[in-house]
């Protein structure tokens, strides 16, 4: 085994273990969901987040992420950082803005204040100052008009050099793009939500539209493992720019 693999096995169970506080089931969803979800191991180990940033989590669920760079403080600090990593988020601070209350709840319960939790409507919610914004698999439930202005916001909480990363379903990829479509049903039928109607673009859409906005767009799938058509979009503005589009 790779000391990579055993320091993400290691950062998994250490993220999960919070939860533990709210309930058995709690913690094992959170362990299932960042050892399978390959973006979180992503945002890890190629550096995505960097040191001491100033990290706006929309659409943050229970706080994963929250979690997850905070066990990735508590490794480094102890000198468990792998060599072929890249460097690690010390002191990374999380802001996130969830939707539904009990997830908030569930995330304040396990994490305390490590970070902070809104709960809002992202459409309508004050986006703070940023370095970094993560969106994952959240614009999909809002309109294509919804979805500019939410990233037109998103543009003008990040400043010079700041990222964001995204990650979207590529519309293109029609059999994965419905894969997600009906799994979003289920998940949204067990736990007593309305489900929205997909608003989907392609990738060359999203790209151009975040060219719009004033990133450079980098891209990769982001499905490893699973039947879906992600993609993970990073969008940086360059470290010249003032904040806003």
């Amino acid at each position: 085994m790779s000391s990579g693999t055993r320091a993400w096995r290691s950062l998994v169970e250490t993220a999960s273990a919070p939860y533990a506080r709210t309930s058995r089931f709690a913690m094992h969803l959170a362990r299932g969901k960042l050892r399978w979800d390959p973006v979180f191991r992503h945002l890890i180990d190629s550096g995505l987040i960097a040191p001491r940033s100033r990290v706006l989590d929309i659409g943050c669920g229970r706080g994963l992420l929250a979690s997850l760079l905070n066990a990735a403080n508590t490794e480094a600090r102890r000198g468990r950082w792998p060599a072929e990593w890249s460097q690690a988020p010390i002191d990374a601070h999380v802001t996130g803005i969830e939707l539904a209350p009990r997830d908030v709840a569930c995330a304040r319960e396990a994490l305390g204040a490590s970070a902070d939790f809104v709960c809002a409507d992202i459409r309508h919610a004050a986006f703070p100052a940023a370095d970094a914004v993560v969106l994952l698999d959240v614009l999909h439930y809002l309109s294509i008009a919804e979805q500019d202005e939410v990233l037109a916001r998103v543009r003008c909480a990040l400043g010079g050099g700041g990222r964001l990363v995204l990650r979207v379903g590529d519309a293109a990829s029609r059999r994965g793009f419905i894969t997600s479509q009906w799994v979003d049903r289920i998940v949204t039928f067990v736990r007593r939500q309305r489900f929205p109607r997909r608003a989907g673009r392609t990738l060359a859409q999203w790209r151009a539209g975040l060219v719009a906005l004033g990133f450079d767009v980098s891209s990769q799938p982001m499905h490893r493992g699973t039947p879906f058509a992600n993609v993970l979009l990073v969008g940086t503005v360059p470290s010249t720019s003032a904040a806003g589009p």
